[in-house]
């Protein structure tokens, strides 16, 4: 099972009066963004919305399997726009070492960082009783 929910903030740079909803660039990183998306075709959630003057990229899915494109598209943002944050918290259980664990990838000024999610594991027993024979 591959379960994913996440948000990213599209930022084109850090800096607070560098991101003009408006500027050239953010258009442009915005329409790749768009059109990873058409790519994608994803039947689950994902999605880029326009809220309050900033764009926003929302994730949300359960598979059967590991889908590496929705890992690579959230490290693809932070690559294209360098001021953005967010978080993907992924439950994969075919990651080797990782099968009872909720993981968290946080983006912060565009780079991935990858934890264990202290408030959703171990899997089992936070979330789900231990299988009983």
């Amino acid at each position: 099972m591959f379960e994913y929910h996440g948000w990213i903030s599209v930022q084109e740079s850090a800096g607070a009066d560098d991101d003009d909803p408006g500027s050239f660039r953010l258009k442009g990183i915005v329409a790749a963004i768009e059109s990873r998306i058409r790519e994608i075709d994803s039947q689950h959630l994902l999605d880029l919305r326009w809220m309050n003057g900033e764009a926003f990229v929302h994730f949300g899915g359960l598979r059967n399997h590991r889908d590496p494109e929705v890992l690579d598209f959230f490290g693809e943002i932070g690559r294209w726009a360098p001021g953005s944050y967010g978080l993907l918290h992924v439950r994969d259980d075919e990651d080797p070492g990782h099968e009872n664990e909720v993981r968290v990838l946080r983006m912060v000024r565009g780079a991935l960082f990858e934890d264990v999610e202290a408030s959703l594991s171990p899997c089992v027993p936070v979330l789900e009783d231990p299988y009983e024979a």
